[in-house]
C-alpha cells in the first residue's frame, strides 16, 4: 500500500529543467567563483581592518597608506585569479557534475529555440521613470515540463505530454537529443503522461572481449549493455561491406552458442572462412554446396515442424510452451552471403529456398529454430513476402551507403557515421530504435578454428546429456 502511495503521489523523475537552465554553466561557474573571491578578499584585507587599531576608531577603518589603488588592484587580482583557478580545478575533479550541467543547458536551449514555450505580453506603469511611461514585459505562460536524469550509467530524458500543441514534436525529438547532446539513443518509450529517451554516453566504452560473450536463458550478451534475446527477438540481420568486421562477428556468435550447447548448421555458399570450419565441426553441419544448403532448409522445416508435434507429447508441455520449457536445444541456422546464393539459383529454385526461409522465420521461435543471416546488402527482393520483417535483431557494420542503411532499418530519422573502427557500426536490438554498436573485441592471433572445435565437441557432449528420452 505504501509503494503504492508512493508511486502515485510522488515520483523522482531528476532535475527540473527550467528557462533559467540557458546559462546553467555560467551560473554554476559564478556559484563557485564568488565565495571564493569573495574569502580572498576577507584574507587579503581582513589586516587592514582589524589592524592594530580599535573598531570604534574611524581612523582604523579608514587608512590611507594602505588603501593606495596599486594595493587594492593586487588584492582584486589574487581574488580574481585563485577565484578562477578554482573553479578550474572544481572542472577537472567534477567534470562528471559540469557535464550533466552543460547537458541541462543544452536542453533548455533546445526547448527555447525551438520555441517549445508561450507568452504573453504585459504592459505596465515604469517604476523608475519621472514622467509617465508604460513598459512592456514579456512573461512565460507556458513551458514543458522536462527533466533530466543520470541513472546506472544512462542518461535519461523525460518530456511531458501534457496535450500542447507541441505534443507530437516532443515525440519525435530522438535525433536530435543523441546530436545535442552526443549520446547515443537506446530506447524510446512512452509512459504515462511522459515520453522517456535512455540515451547512453560513449557506448565504445560498453565494448566488451570475446570472452565475456555469453548465452544465457535465451539471451546473448554482446555489449555491457546490448543483449540478443533470441527467445522474445528471433532471427538477426547481419551486413556489412568487406573490412568491416562482420565474419569476425559471425565466428564470435557460433563459438559462444556452441560452447552453450546450441545446434548450430552454417551455410557458406561462397566457401569463404565459414567453409573452414567443416575441418572442425561435426559432419554434415558445413554446407557450402547449393544442393546441400537447399537439403539443409528443407530438412530444418520439416525438423522444426516434427519437434512441433513431438513438444506436445511431452509430460512437461503446456499450452503455450516453447522449445526451453520442455528441456530442447535450440538451433541455429547461419547462412553467410544469402543474396549470393540466391543469384546462383533458378527462378523455380529461388521460389523454393524462399518458401523455406519463410517458414523458419515465421513458425521458428517457439520451436526454437533461428536464423542468422549475413549479407553485404539485404536485397528486399530475396526477402520479400515479408522475411526481412521477421528479423528482430539487425546489424549494419563498416561503412554502408544511405540505400544500404536503408534496406536494414527503413526509413528512420537517423545520421549515420562512419568513424574507422573495425566491428562498429548500428544496431536495431528490437526496440526500432537505432543505436551505435561495438562487436566484441577479438585479440590478436585468436585462432577460431581451435576455439570453435573445441566449443563443437563440448556442446555436442552437452546437447547428449540435457536431451529429454521422449524426443
Amino acid at each position: 500500500m505504501k509503494q503504492w502511495l508512493k508511486q502515485r503521489l510522488w515520483k523522482y523523475r531528476g532535475h527540473r529543467i527550467r528557462p533559467s537552465d540557458y546559462h546553467a554553466v555560467l551560473r554554476s561557474g559564478i556559484g563557485i567563483f564568488i565565495p571564493v573571491f569573495l574569502l580572498m578578499l576577507l584574507v587579503y584585507f581582513w589586516e587592514s581592518f582589524t589592524g592594530w587599531r580599535d573598531w570604534f576608531q574611524v581612523e582604523a577603518i579608514i587608512r590611507p597608506q594602505d588603501w593606495e589603488w596599486s594595493f587594492i588592484l593586487i588584492g582584486m587580482l589574487i581574488a580574481v585569479l585563485v577565484g578562477g583557478l578554482v573553479v578550474a580545478i572544481a572542472y577537472f575533479c567534477f567534470y562528471r557534475h559540469f557535464q550533466h550541467v552543460w547537458h541541462e543547458q543544452k536542453l533548455a536551449r533546445m526547448l527555447i529555440s525551438n520555441r517549445f514555450l508561450e507568452k504573453e505580453q504585459k504592459t505596465m506603469d515604469s517604476m523608475w521613470s519621472l514622467t509617465e511611461k508604460k513598459v512592456t514585459k514579456e512573461k512565460i505562460t507556458y513551458f514543458p515540463r522536462a527533466y533530466y536524469r543520470v541513472k546506472r550509467g544512462y542518461i535519461l530524458v523525460r518530456i511531458a505530454l501534457d496535450m500542447s500543441r507541441f505534443q507530437d514534436r516532443f515525440l519525435h525529438l530522438g535525433e536530435d537529443l543523441e546530436n545535442g547532446l552526443y549520446c547515443n539513443l537506446v530506447e524510446r518509450e512512452v509512459e504515462e503522461n511522459f515520453v522517456k529517451y535512455t540515451l547512453l554516453y560513449d557506448m565504445q566504452k560498453n565494448r566488451i572481449p570475446i570472452k565475456q560473450v555469453t548465452v544465457e536463458n535465451g539471451a546473448m550478451r554482446l555489449m555491457d549493455n546490448v543483449y540478443w534475446k533470441f527467445d522474445k527477438m528471433p532471427h538477426m540481420l547481419i551486413a556489412g561491406g568487406t573490412g568491416g568486421g562482420k565474419t569476425y562477428f559471425i565466428l564470435t556468435l557460433i563459438e559462444a552458442l556452441l560452447t552453450s550447447g546450441a545446434d548450430v548448421r552454417i551455410l557458406d555458399p561462397k566457401r569463404a572462412d565459414l567453409a573452414d570450419l567443416e575441418t572442425v565441426m561435426p559432419e554434415k553441419t558445413v554446407f557450402s554446396k547449393s544442393a546441400g544448403i537447399m537439403m539443409t532448409l528443407r530438412k530444418s522445416v520439416e525438423e522444426m515442424l516434427q519437434r512441433s508435434e513431438d513438444m506436445k507429447q511431452m509430460p512437461s508441455y503446456q499450452t503455450g510452451s516453447n522449445y526451453a520449457d520442455v528441456g530442447l536445444p535450440p538451433v541455429f541456422i547461419v547462412f553467410d552471403e544469402f543474396v549470393a546464393f540466391m543469384e546462383m539459383l533458378d527462378p523455380k529454385e529461388k521460389m523454393q529456398a524462399l518458401e523455406y526461409m519463410k517458414q523458419l522465420v515465421m513458425l521458428g521461435r517457439q520451436m526454437g529454430y533461428f536464423l542468422i543471416l549475413a549479407a553485404q546488402r539485404p536485397d528486399a527482393k530475396y526477402l520479400a513476402d515479408g522475411i526481412r520483417d521477421q528479423f528482430s535483431f539487425r546489424v549494419a557494420l563498416g561503412k554502408m551507403s544511405e540505400s544500404g542503411y536503408g534496406m536494414m532499418f527503413g526509413d528512420v530519422d537517423k545520421t549515420f557515421s562512419y568513424k574507422g573502427i573495425k566491428g562498429r557500426g548500428y544496431a536495431d536490438t528490437g526496440t526500432s530504435v537505432i543505436t551505435e554498436f561495438y562487436t566484441p573485441l577479438v585479440p590478436r592471433g585468436y585462432d577460431f578454428l581451435k576455439k570453435i572445435g573445441r566449443a563443437s565437441g563440448e556442446g555436442s557432449e552437452r546437447r547428449r546429456r540435457q536431451s529429454p528420452t521422449a524426443v
